[in-house]
């Protein structure tokens, strides 16, 4: 069963127990109840398991993302969360198998993501896989695409390393 109608349900059930609350006078219990209807309602508009990933990612500890991402099931997502799991898996996939990392990556383009610079981040991985395996032409479009959208420089430090690496292809890199 999809776990987001369960999820769903419960959201539910929360709001109108905290809305009965407040109609029969009990305003303290009300108020407690907006906490928990609200934290289920995110649940169901997040998966909590990607809220996990993206911070190990950020610590720097792809083991254990890689493991939260593998629990992951991304029919149980809705579409834009798809997107930023492919967007995801691709990343802790880069260190192993570059064929699997690029198909999810383009796989994320595809669904599409929602901020510019996730688009920039995707496109700057995939230049950095395609200056990898040769393609230097390739690398070298992708990261002038990851420019473009990279309108906040949040980014800016990994184009410059990439930059350098596609421009020296001897040299080794590590991607985000």
């Amino acid at each position: 069963m999809d776990t987001r109608i369960i999820k769903g349900v419960f959201a539910l059930a929360a709001i109108a127990y905290t809305v009965q609350l407040f109609a029969t006078g009990h305003w303290g219990s009300g108020i407690g109840m907006i906490f928990v209807s609200a934290i289920a309602v995110l649940a169901v508009l997040r998966s909590i398991r990607m809220i996990f990933v993206f911070f190990n990612l950020q610590q720097q500890k792809l083991d254990k993302a890689k493991k939260w991402i593998d629990r992951i099931n991304p029919n149980h997502l809705w579409k834009r969360q798809q997107a930023y799991y492919f967007f995801l898996r691709g990343s802790t996939k880069m260190e192993t198998n570059l064929n699997d990392a690029e198909k999810d990556l383009k796989n994320a383009l595809k669904i599409g993501l929602k901020k510019d610079h996730d688009r920039g981040a995707v496109k700057l991985n995939l230049a950095a896989i395609a200056s990898a395996k040769g393609r230097r032409k390739e690398g070298l479009l992708l990261l002038a695409e990851a420019k473009k959208l990279d309108t906040k420089g949040y980014l800016k430090n990994d184009i410059k390393q990439i930059e350098k690496a596609i421009k020296n292809p001897k040299q080794v890199f590590r991607s985000r």
